[in-house]
This record gives C-alpha cells, sequence and structure tokens, in this order.
C-alpha cells in the first residue's frame, strides 16, 4: 500500500467500552504524507476533526496543523510514546487510535487492530503491540502470557471501518 492511504479500523458501537476505539496503521513515518488520508476517512465516518494529538518521536517531522479537504486540523505533539493517536471531533468529543509502526508486518497488524476494536478490551496501545508481536518490551519487564489468536468474525456488536 501507498503512503497516504489510510488502513484504518474503527469501533462500531455508541457504547465505546474500551480503552481504544480504533486502531491505524500508516505506511510511512512522513506524517504530511500520511495524515490527510486518515482526516479524511475519519471525516467521512465521525464528522469534522478539529484536532489530532501524536507522539513526536514517532514521525520525521511534525507540522502544528495542516489543511485536509478545505478544513484546518490543529495537530499535538506529545512526547509519551505511548503508541496512540488523540483525534477530537468538534470541541470535546475525543477518539484514542492505537498507531502501528508502518514497518509492521501485515499480519501482526491485522492482529493488532483486531484487538484494539475488541469490545471492552482493557489493553492499553503499548500491551496490544507488544502481545502482537509488534513492539518489544522495555528491558527487564515480563511478558504476561499472549491471549489465544481468534479467528472469524467479532462476536461483538464492534466491527471494523476500513478507509482509504
Amino acid at each position: 500500500m501507498r503512503p497516504g492511504t489510510a488502513l484504518l479500523r474503527l469501533t462500531t458501537t455508541h457504547e465505546r467500552a474500551g480503552i481504544l476505539d480504533g486502531a491505524w496503521w500508516p505506511r510511512s513515518r512522513t506524517l504530511t504524507a500520511e495524515l490527510p488520508g486518515l482526516i479524511s476517512a475519519l471525516t467521512e465516518r465521525l464528522g469534522p476533526v478539529t484536532r489530532i494529538g501524536l507522539d513526536s518521536a514517532a514521525w520525521d517531522e511534525m507540522p502544528t496543523r495542516l489543511t485536509v479537504d478545505d478544513r484546518v486540523v490543529h495537530i499535538d505533539a506529545f512526547a509519551v510514546g505511548d503508541d496512540t493517536a488523540l483525534v477530537t471531533r468538534g470541541d470535546q468529543d475525543h477518539f484514542s487510535l492505537l498507531v502501528i509502526p508502518p514497518d509492521t508486518p501485515p499480519e501482526a497488524a491485522r492482529a493488532a487492530m483486531t484487538e484494539a476494536v475488541r469490545t471492552g478490551s482493557p489493553k492499553q496501545a503499548r500491551q496490544i503491540l507488544i502481545d502482537t508481536g509488534t513492539r518489544q518490551p522495555p528491558a527487564g519487564v515480563p511478558v504476561p502470557p499472549a491471549e489465544p489468536h481468534r479467528t472469524g468474525a467479532p462476536t461483538s456488536r464492534r466491527g471494523h471501518i476500513q478507509g482509504t
């Protein structure tokens, strides 16, 4: 897939019972190439996006705003390394997305995206990436056993939406 093509999975329930509301798998670390596709896909499904908070260490450059489809989206840079994007719709409606590193193998990325939208999942983004083999745990931190791989369609009311 080429940079700028948004591969996105969102929950489809209104309950928002889990920690994450979806997952995004950018294809490069060039934010100006990746964000327009994500913002367009989110706007189509959620309504106008006004702000996105991202980990500054995960990207080659970090602009403070970007114009997408004639709308200005403000970009907040955080140096927390929590593997998430915080999306703001309107004034105060926030959505949290797992951000999967661009160099992730497809099978691991799919597994991480599936876990991110699992109804009621208590897992933080970093733990999902560790459990799916996408990221290594910090040195000296024990790794909990991974859950068995699930196959088939989700059994919950959550599903996925993929955007391009």
